[in-house]
């Protein structure tokens, strides 16, 4: 990652979001990373709650066998399984057999959900996660993922449509916690007009965040784009001083 990039935007980060937490970023490869501990597999069963310690400075090198969750494996691209009836556990479960989740009304409705969200393959052997100011010359971050206020993310989602005609610039497909941070913003990556990804909606991995907090992950090539855009933005504007001058001080009241 270009040096004077990283630097520029932890400048501006924090001149117009003071004290509001760094966006974290993965990249994919097939050597682990010597600086990056490696996680334990049981420590926690979701893979939403390994990313605690990444928020807080500490960099983590995973591969398949360190996620113990198999919505896990399968939306970081390690595995293209479903746990068994898995229809029926999302759904209205199975008597005496299985309790559901109850996200979806049906298993038809899973199923015809599914279709539409074909798992991928994950690049390389391990992922790496890793805080943007612990980002290194030679990291290729594809993501940087943000877990945010609602100020915070009125900024967020305020720059992300900047330079957007269309008013969609952030999109909030359903899926797991996990999926809305890496699946999903992966798969706008890949597009000619990637979106930013509002997530973190997931009940079950709701308990793994702050009760205020959703995330808003963002696909490199947009995120590069909305950091050029900062200076010239409603970032500069007496309006938004009104809320940065409301973020530094919610930062300061939770120290």
């Amino acid at each position: 990652m270009d040096v004077k990039f990283k630097e520029f935007f932890l400048d501006r980060w924090q001149k117009y979001f003071p004290g509001a937490e760094l966006p974290i970023t993965f990249y994919y490869t097939d050597e682990p990373d010597p600086n990056c501990g490696q996680d334990i597999r049981d420590e926690q069963h979701c893979f939403i709650g390994k990313l605690g310690a990444v928020r807080k400075g500490k960099s983590i090198c995973l591969a398949n066998d360190d996620i113990a969750c198999m919505g896990g494996k399968r939306y970081l691209g390690f595995s293209q399984t479903l746990r068994r009836n898995f229809p029926y556990f999302l759904s209205c479960g199975i008597p005496g057999e299985l309790e559901g989740e109850r996200y979806k009304k049906s298993p038809e409705i899973v199923e015809q959900m599914m279709a539409l969200q074909p798992p991928f393959t994950a690049p390389a052997r391990y992922i790496v996660f890793k805080r943007f100011d612990k980002l290194e010359e030679s990291d290729q971050p594809l993501v940087a993922v943000f877990f945010a206020t609602p100020d915070v993310l009125s900024g967020l989602f305020t720059l992300v449509n900047f330079e957007e005609t269309e008013p969609d610039g952030v999109i909030a497909p359903m899926g797991a916690g996990c999926a809305s941070i890496v699946q999903h913003p992966l798969k706008q990556a890949a597009q000619p007009r990637p979106r930013a990804v509002l997530g973190m909606f997931d009940v079950s991995a709701r308990p793994h965040v702050p009760a205020r907090v959703l995330t808003m992950a963002i696909p490199w090539t947009k995120f590069s784009r909305m950091v050029a855009d900062m200076d010239e933005s409603f970032l500069i504007t007496k309006s938004w001083e009104v809320i940065r001058k409301r973020i530094q001080l919610a930062e300061n009241d939770a120290k």
